[in-house]
């Protein structure tokens, strides 16, 4: 758990539009953070930057960090309908959509094939490029069902083999504690990137990163 802790040694500093610029279509990231501003800063600057570059940005978040992302999509100048019209933006509710593959409180793999699939296909139109933010993830955590969140971030990552986009999901580090040491351990080995937090600075915001690949 000692990597979870604050410190201030390697850091790395960008704009989130650099930063989202720079991960690689496949990339499969996790942001472990203390507030919501960072984790809505980060994931603002991830969807922006899909739907500038033209890309599919599909969100599957809670009510509350739809509407607050929203907020600031407007914010920048967006017309939530008219991105969403064109596909350009999906967003869904995570608990609607955990729903629909979730039984007896486990994650149902052919279920989760099927209904991602059809998002996917839907997300391609045109042959865009597509990047996605799940928080389905962290709603199991925050539940204490810590076997079917490992079991969930494992399935994405076997989907994700078939697949050519980056995923990007979120944990509140509230949410880690000593007793949960090694399910979070399966957590971060499932992800190719963790972003400990965020913080801004005159020049950018500033990520701890740990790349597995290094």
């Amino acid at each position: 758990m000692n990597s979870l802790k604050n410190d201030n040694t390697g850091w790395e500093t960008s704009s989130n539009e650099v930063f989202w610029g720079e991960i690689a279509p496949c990339e499969h990231v996790v942001q472990i953070y203390e507030h919501d501003e960072d984790f809505l800063d980060l994931l603002t600057g991830f969807v922006n930057d899909g739907i500038n570059a033209g890309e599919c940005s599909m969100v599957i978040a809670t009510a509350a960090h739809l509407t607050a992302l929203n907020e600031r999509l407007i914010a920048l100048g967006h017309h939530i309908p008219s991105l969403m019209s064109k596909t350009q933006y999906i967003p869904l509710d995570a608990e609607e959509t955990l729903s629909k593959f979730m039984i007896n409180d486990w994650p149902d793999q052919h279920l989760f094939q099927k209904v991602i699939s059809e998002l996917l296909i839907k997300a391609k139109g045109n042959g865009r490029r597509v990047r996605a933010f799940g928080e389905m993830v962290a709603i199991l955590w925050a539940k204490g069902q810590i076997g079917a969140t490992v079991r969930l971030e494992h399935i994405w990552n076997k989907f994700c083999e078939t697949e050519t986009f980056c995923l990007f999901c979120a944990y509140p580090q509230s949410g880690f504690t000593h007793d949960a040491a090694e399910s979070v351990m399966h957590i971060c080995s499932a992800h190719t990137k963790m972003i400990k937090g965020a913080a801004k600075g005159k020049t950018g915001v500033s990520y701890k990163i740990i790349d597995k690949k290094l």
